[in-house]
């Protein structure tokens, strides 16, 4: 586990202008809330759910260039969901506690 995490942060030096780039071009667009660190979860929990060695670095370079503002509005509306999701839980196992 150790080396695939390893391999993701050397992924990450390596693909870091593309990323840069990718940003920038959604701040052009005038998404002024975007940050570096959402668009890398958004492509690794998203186009890249698991370490690949067979995937090429152009290929992931192609990925990232190739994200819409689409594809990122809709990663971030779902894991929104997810947390308030799991913040409601949170919540109610709490009241329950309270109640009994």
């Amino acid at each position: 586990m150790a080396n695939e995490k390893e391999k993701m942060e050397e992924l990450r030096e390596q693909l870091m202008p593309a990323v840069q780039s990718k940003y920038e071009e959604f701040r052009l667009l005038g998404y002024d809330h975007v940050t570096i660190e959402q668009i890398w979860e958004c492509l690794v929990r998203k186009k890249w759910k698991k370490y690949d060695d067979e995937r090429r670095l152009y290929e992931r370079v192609n990925d990232i260039l190739s994200l819409s503002i689409g594809e990122y509005m809709a990663f971030l509306t779902a894991e929104s969901y997810r947390e308030q999701r799991a913040t409601k839980g949170d919540d109610l196992e709490e009241l329950l506690n309270e109640l009994l």
